[in-house]
């Protein structure tokens, strides 16, 4: 079963998370299924990627089932972040302009994937929380990118506290790029689809590198420290306990607490 449909159309290409019945989760075979779509849309040499998601979830975040049936938990979270990180900066080396639409839930490392992108678009109703330490583990996916876009102290809140926000929220934040009535985002998408292939896109390119490039000059670093750190959490006392009351559905006790 596919995670991400491909297609190239409207001179765009278009990556849809193709899991609703699931939640659309980040598993191996969608981190997979995103670094593939993003060599293939490099050798299509398509000027814009959008980055959607079927159903009322953008992504639930990682398969924390697959996690708690790891027999080696570390092992398991290593693989999964390193290629999910492969993907999301693929996504940020692309020359083609990502725009993300949101119209759901992006939870975990949903929230990251859909913060990679150049554009963020998201319906009003969109939510967003990276909810990882709620089960013991730490962000991954290009979480830690985000201080240079909102700030340290304001993501450090969202790490350690998890509160759910709202598309507003994360306007106001910086992040996303315009909020939308669920009815009119699909139209707001195409419009900016239409800009941007409409535009200078030797002038995009240039613009897009020199600002990443300046904001997250060692993204690739940060992304194995997030690797590194995600992989110890999972394999710990507290990651392990974290999963198992997440699939238990109860509260967690913590060992270190």
């Amino acid at each position: 079963m596919t995670s991400l449909r491909y297609e190239v159309r409207d001179g765009a290409a278009w990556f849809t998370l193709s899991q609703p019945e699931r939640g659309n989760p980040v598993d191996l075979t969608l981190a997979q299924e995103l670094r593939a779509a993003v060599a293939q849309a490099r050798t299509d040499d398509v000027r814009v990627v959008v980055l959607q998601a079927e159903g009322k979830f953008f992504s639930v975040g990682g398969d924390v089932s697959a996690m708690g049936a790891a027999a080696d938990p570390s092992a398991f979270i290593t693989e999964l972040a390193d290629t999910l990180h492969e993907g999301v900066l693929g996504l940020m080396a692309l020359d083609a302009i990502v725009v993300s639409v949101v119209r759901g839930t992006a939870a975990g490392a949903g929230f990251p994937l859909a913060a990679a992108a150049d554009v963020v678009l998201a319906s009003s109703e969109a939510r967003f929380t990276l909810a990882y330490t709620k089960i013991g583990l730490t962000p991954d996916g290009g979480s830690s990118l985000l201080a240079a876009t909102v700030g340290l102290h304001r993501v450090l809140s969202w790490a350690l506290l998890n509160p759910l926000l709202s598309a507003a929220d994360l306007q106001a934040a910086g992040v996303v790029t315009a909020v939308h009535a669920p009815d009119e985002l699909d139209a707001a998408r195409d419009k900016v689809v239409t800009q941007l292939l409409s535009g200078s896109r030797s002038a995009q390119v240039a613009a897009k590198h020199l600002l990443r490039g300046r904001s997250a000059p060692d993204a690739a670093v940060a992304l194995d420290a997030e690797t590194a750190r995600i992989s110890s959490a999972a394999g710990s006392p507290d990651g392990r306990e974290g999963v198992r009351a997440f699939l238990d559905k109860r509260a967690a006790s913590f060992p270190s607490a």
